[in-house]
């Protein structure tokens, strides 16, 4: 079979297509013949940490749907013809090994390039939103880069969960293009300005959750336009800024809470504790249509540099997926 490779040093990421032994379940995994994987920023920024030592080369992709070929001795659940989409290392590639407790089914009527879209982003944004965000109806909810994969599903899950939805972007064409979809509030910026407009369409109350999808350049001014017992999630650093300095007196007096949403130090049964309630709760509103993957581009599996480059330069919005096998929609 043929697998994405990358290889991260101080000169970037290089990446190389290889051909690969197709690898074997063990015995709480899936085996899935690949349709469609999508990229997502954070396993392309070396400062994420995903790759392991410097100058080491890895398997790549993080999110995919296809047909389950094969299941381990102790599966429960699945059986091969199953179409099934979820986080799996190494989705860059004609088959991938996939945690059956991680593992969901894909609705019908789902192309296998909106259910590649929807494992890891959505579940970002369910961490972010529900598990820690604690967003409630009626709250204002910031989102800095909504143009982002994890940005446009942050604004879905957030209106689906009764949200006022205010997101900033450097492009206003992007900002316009995501009216559709429910941005209340659109901001066009890049620098870290953008206090005052949230305090004022939200009555001088700030923001009571805010996504901070940029870095260390924004979270200062994220703070500033922060409610009482507002809620600070950090879930990426694009910027490539990793300090930031803390209104120490602001955190106080207004009981802030800050946190961060990383898979990188969680053990395979913290990863995939949140998975029943996504099902549950999140999985309901995919399949009724009442959140669609956004889907920016659909590229040929062996044009992921290109693809790669697209997402870097930031020309896209929502999100990039690879088309690794023909077939029928999900």
């Amino acid at each position: 079979m043929q697998s994405y490779w990358m290889q991260v040093n101080d000169g970037g990421a290089v990446l190389e297509l290889r051909d690969a032994p197709r690898p074997e379940p063990a015995a709480d995994q899936l085996l899935v013949r690949m349709h469609a994987a999508s990229l997502n920023r954070g396993e392309f920024v070396a400062g994420h940490g995903l790759h392991g030592k410097p100058g080491s080369w890895k398997a790549i992709g993080g999110e995919g749907a296809g047909v389950v070929e094969a299941v381990g001795a102790s599966v429960t659940g699945f059986k091969p013809g199953d179409r099934v989409m979820g986080r799996c290392a190494g989705a860059f590639s004609d088959y991938a090994l996939m945690e059956s407790v991680e593992a969901i089914a894909v609705p019908p009527g789902l192309s296998w390039e909106e259910a590649a879209s929807i494992p890891l982003t959505f579940l970002v944004a369910f961490d972010m939103l529900v598990l820690q965000g604690r967003l409630q109806p009626g709250e204002w909810l910031l989102v800095n880069g909504v143009s982002s994969g994890v940005g446009v599903a942050s604004l879905q899950l957030g209106k689906v969960l009764g949200a006022q939805v205010i997101g900033t972007s450097g492009s206003q064409q992007k900002l316009d293009a995501l009216h559709t979809l429910g941005l209340d509030v659109a901001i066009c910026t890049r620098i870290a300005d953008f206090a005052p407009r949230v305090m004022e369409v939200t009555g001088q109350k700030g923001a009571d959750l805010v996504v901070n999808a940029v870095g260390g350049t924004v979270f200062a001014e994220d703070v500033r336009c922060m409610a009482f017992q507002g809620r600070l999630a950090t879930v990426g650093y694009v910027d490539g800024v990793l300090h930031a300095d803390i209104d120490l007196e602001a955190l106080h007096a207004k009981r802030l809470t800050l946190f961060g949403v990383s898979n990188k130090l969680r053990t395979k049964q913290q990863r995939a504790a949140a998975i029943p309630r996504f099902v549950a709760e999140v999985m309901p509103h995919i399949a009724a249509g009442r959140i669609r993957a956004h889907i920016d581009q659909v590229v040929p599996y062996t044009q992921l540099p290109e693809a790669k480059a697209r997402m870097e330069a930031g020309g896209h919005v929502g999100k990039i997926v690879l088309k690794i096998a023909e077939g029928d929609t999900a």
